[in-house]
């Protein structure tokens, strides 16, 4: 290979690299916020490209006293993208968990019970949060909780929210095939764009998987309508079957990839519950 053609590679690659890396950019903030702020952010640049061209000298100085701010603000605003991605980096298959994940019969048993809470508590009305940790630990919220060391069973879960008891408004966390904790407190998601209506129990299930991989099944206490979170995103009106197949599909693979158009991000026209 000669110097050119060397060259020549090094150039392709570098450029096929930064597009790769834009192009996973993109995908990983498409939905949340922080698209939002990366269009400003376009509008800013193109702005200022525009002044200087055209020799607007008082936009183009305020627009450059701007941006000596903004490469302080960009990673305080972005703080929630940023987290997310070194955590995601974190995940990658050399640096994995596999003590928690369940494989066969365990798993489907897993979700053979919580899929039977879930219905039973639905029917009665009675607020669920469930969260099941999967690669990021969730040690943090487990240690200020009440620790439980329990086999999942539908039944177990049903008496934990049994309303007026002490674990009733905190959160479960799974770990594994067992129940680690109960009363947990748990991150409310700051999305200015949820709908209102949408209570503390939705908020805190939206917020741990914004800064986590974990899953969180939600049952309202209003409605008896069954939520899944992922990633920040938000599945309503589960029935028994969906709800099943969701897990299944998610637990299996330990994707945070989306796997049902009905998928939604948590702003929008939600219904209540």
């Amino acid at each position: 290979m000669d110097l050119l053609s060397f060259n020549t590679f090094v150039f392709v690659l570098d450029i096929a690299l930064v597009a790769f890396l834009l192009y996973k950019v993109l995908m990983f903030i498409k939905g949340t916020r922080g698209m939002q702020l990366l269009k400003g952010l376009v509008v800013l640049i193109i702005f200022s490209g525009l002044s200087n061209w055209l020799q607007l000298g008082t936009v183009a100085w305020i627009l450059d006293k701007m941006w000596a701010s903004l490469f302080v603000a960009v990673p305080v605003v972005f703080q929630p993208e940023l987290r997310r991605a070194l955590e995601q980096l974190g995940r990658g298959r050399f640096f994995a968990r596999s003590s928690t994940q369940l494989r066969g019969e365990n798993l489907y048993r897993l979700i053979r019970e919580i899929v039977k809470a879930v219905q039973e508590m639905a029917r009665t009305r009675t607020g669920a949060l469930i969260v099941l940790e999967r690669k990021t630990g969730l040690q943090d919220y487990v240690e200020g909780a009440i620790r439980i060391d329990g086999l999942v069973s539908a039944e177990f879960l049903t008496n934990i929210f049994v309303p007026k008891t002490p674990l009733h408004d905190g959160a479960v966390v799974i770990r594994g095939e067992r129940v680690v904790a109960a009363g947990c407190l748990l991150p409310l998601t700051d999305n200015p764009y949820l709908e209102k209506e949408l209570g503390t129990r939705h908020r805190a299930g939206i917020g741990i998987t914004e800064n986590t991989d974990a899953l969180a099944v939600i049952v309202s206490e209003e409605t008896g309508i069954v939520s899944l979170a992922i990633n920040g995103r938000l599945l309503r009106h589960l029935d028994e079957k969906l709800l099943k197949e969701q897990l299944e599909s998610l637990l299996r693979s330990e994707t945070t990839t989306v796997p049902f158009r009905g998928w939604k991000w948590p702003y929008g026209n939600l219904n209540k519950g």
